[in-house]
């Protein structure tokens, strides 16, 4: 993901947010070359920002890759660069890979493609603690001298202000280098050991920990507060002259979006449709079998 920051009016961090590579310098505006290598779907990557990708090819979007390679029929490489200040410029847009795997819909620093998944920022807790049940960041236990995490300049920060539980929050750094810090992990991890009462995430990265954590974690998405936007669609990135290359995304993001819902729920990304409604993708269908064949008698 990138810079949705001017798009949130926040600048989120590719950890912590939809989107966040920070916008640096012109695009490609000099033209196309479209793909570089036809034969290699070239990705541009964070090397250490599970769930979304590591070098060891171990995030959702790495999985992604892999998938649309196998698809196209192509080899699989990377561009390697912290999501953080410089990251278009200095992979996308020096044609060093050919694709971003996370963008939020509607950042000009790309062109996006369709939409491959749409989630929500999520708020986090402790399984049987006394907030089982929370639905909302108005909920009044929130107001009972609690402690909240929430990364800074993130968008739920308009709602605990308008909540007024501003005084409640310990912040955690937006714009970090991922190869260092992670904020995110920090915070779940002062959450379980109960330095904090709640972790106010962006979905994916919500969902995953709490599914990492063997039930010892719940999430609510906080799709029912209303006052400032949680929601976003996602989708891929390419330079804004790779018109074919574009349209060839889409067409693959459309003949296996299904199988697409499924790698992102098996990493524990809260899907909804566009009511906020949660998506449940629908299961695999078994590969027909071939029967063995019968050995001659003798």
């Amino acid at each position: 993901m990138v810079a949705v920051a001017s798009l949130l009016a926040t600048a989120p961090a590719y950890s912590q947010s939809p989107g966040v590579r920070a916008r640096s310098g012109p695009d490609d505006a000099a033209g196309s070359i479209e793909l570089v290598d036809p034969e290699v779907l070239r990705v541009c990557a964070d090397p250490s920002n599970l769930p979304f990708s590591n070098r060891a090819g171990e995030g959702f979007e790495n999985k992604l890759a892999e998938l649309l390679a196998k698809k196209l029929g192509k080899g699989l490489a990377y561009s390697y660069y912290p999501g953080a200040t410089g990251f278009i410029r200095n992979t996308l847009n020096a044609h060093l890979c050919d694709v971003v795997m996370g963008m939020p819909q509607g950042d000009d620093l790309v062109q996006p493609t369709n939409p491959y998944y749409r989630t929500s920022y999520a708020v986090v807790y402790r399984a049987g603690s006394d907030l089982e049940g929370l639905s909302s960041l108005a909920d009044p236990r929130l107001a009972n001298g609690r402690r909240i995490g929430l990364v800074a300049n993130t968008p739920p920060g308009n709602l605990l202000a308008r909540y007024r539980l501003l005084a409640a929050v310990k912040p955690y750094p937006l714009v970090v280098d991922t190869r260092v810090d992670a904020p995110a992990a920090d915070m779940i991890r002062d959450l379980a050991n109960k330095e904090i009462d709640v972790a106010i995430l962006w979905g994916p990265i919500a969902g995953y920990h709490v599914k990492q954590s063997g039930g010892r974690l719940k999430l609510v998405l906080l799709t029912g507060d209303k006052g400032a936007r949680m929601s976003y669609r996602i989708a891929m990135g390419v330079r804004h002259s790779d018109q074919e290359w574009k349209r060839a995304l889409n067409r693959l993001i459309a003949q296996n979006q299904n199988e697409i819902d499924r790698l992102l729920a098996d990493f524990g990304v809260p899907l909804t449709d566009e009511s906020d409604a949660p998506i449940t993708p629908s299961p695999t269908t078994p590969a027909p079998t071939t029967p063995a064949p019968i050995a001659p008698a003798p």
